[in-house]
């Protein structure tokens, strides 16, 4: 019966001593990765990059937002006027008449 506690105990001790090994190698990170001065730091050109998108998503929004003012402004006059909402000749002509049409172009600057 010894032999046998003193075999579990071995093993025990075994595994315990495994799992804190395999812990340490799996808690160490790569060695082999890049390494040096310029490593992490950003190039000009990632700022250009980010610029443009800033720029692009943000035009993109005011051409949306000046859409949907006019696609809201024709909305309310079709029902006020009892107008089909969808019935975009219609619309375009009572709006002439009523003086509120504007088609203009209107730009940033």
């Amino acid at each position: 019966m010894t032999i046998l506690s003193s075999a579990a105990a071995t093993v025990t001790a075994a595994s315990a001593h495994l799992n804190a090994a395999a812990t340490a190698v799996v808690a160490q990170g790569p060695t082999d990765g890049p390494v040096g001065p310029e490593f992490g730091k950003a190039a000009p050109i990632g700022l250009l990059v980010l610029v443009l998108l800033l720029v692009a998503v943000l035009s993109l929004g005011w051409a949306f937002y000046r859409r949907h003012r006019t696609f809201r402004r024709r909305q309310l006059f079709a029902e006020a006027h009892g107008l089909d909402v969808f019935d975009a000749e219609a619309v375009d002509e009572a709006m002439r008449e009523a003086g509120v049409w504007d088609r203009r172009q209107k730009r940033f600057v």
